[in-house]
């Protein structure tokens, strides 16, 4: 099946809804002190069973590896970045420095997926335009 732009658009934003599924799965897990109190649990499973379909639903169309580590970035980063806010835990600069690193990378291998163009779809678009060029040309002269 071929990769459209639209196709491969919204699978990001599947991966991105993965990725918040994922931190609300992590903080939720944590908020269960070890699946001990029951809200937090039922709410931890809600949020496995979301980021699994997710996951999978992206997966259709943005390769596993890089589906794969885009989705874990942005569950262990979300995750740093918001347990201090629910939880007494805090976060030290040169934690934030290397939870921007793991952001940054996300942001490249996106970046990465785009389509390349390629030489030989260069030449045939000009070729393409080229052949229309003449295909003008000679209506023109038929005229």
């Amino acid at each position: 099946m071929p990769n459209t732009g639209r196709s491969s658009a919204n699978a990001w934003l599947v991966l991105l809804l993965a990725g918040g599924f994922e931190v609300g799965y992590a903080l939720s897990v944590g908020g269960s002190h070890g699946f001990t109190r029951l809200t937090w649990s039922l709410v931890a499973v809600v949020f496995f069973l979301l980021t699994l379909w997710a996951l999978s639903v992206a997966l259709r169309t943005i390769d596993v590896g890089i589906g794969y580590a885009v989705w874990a970035g942005i569950g262990s980063a979300g995750a740093a970045l918001l347990s201090p806010v629910f939880f007494d835990e805090s976060l030290t600069p040169i934690q934030a420095l290397w939870l921007g690193v793991i952001i940054v990378g996300v942001v490249w291998l996106k970046l990465a997926d785009r389509p390349q163009s390629t030489p030989e779809s260069l030449d045939a678009v000009a070729g393409t335009r080229t052949i229309d060029a003449r295909l003008q040309e000679t209506q023109g002269a038929e005229r």
